[in-house]
């Protein structure tokens, strides 16, 4: 994928399921984002997650409720929330 495909990429309607977020991208794709990447979004009720605005013609999706603030391109270079990762990548500490 080319970056000028990635700036052409624009969002045009979101859904949801019980594990995922689904962006619709104007060019015909379906993006599937597990909420489990967006914890916000995850522990957010049906009709929270249902409040968003597509902002910038279609480069952002914002949750004010919510303070969530989500980037098309970043979803399409695999980025998500950079907390949740922060989480991933904690170590187990030992019991001593």
């Amino acid at each position: 994928m080319s970056i000028s495909t990635l700036n052409k990429s624009r969002a045009n309607g979101i859904s949801f399921d019980s594990d995922n977020m689904w962006v619709e991208l104007t060019d015909g794709r379906k993006l599937s984002v597990p909420l489990v990447y967006f914890p916000r979004l995850l522990n957010a009720t049906v009709s929270q997650r249902n409040s968003f605005i597509i902002s910038g013609g279609g480069i952002g999706i914002h949750w004010d409720e919510l303070d969530e603030d989500i980037n098309v391109e970043n979803l399409l270079f695999g980025i998500y929330d950079r907390n949740m990762s922060n989480e991933l990548t904690k170590q187990p500490q030992n019991a001593s």
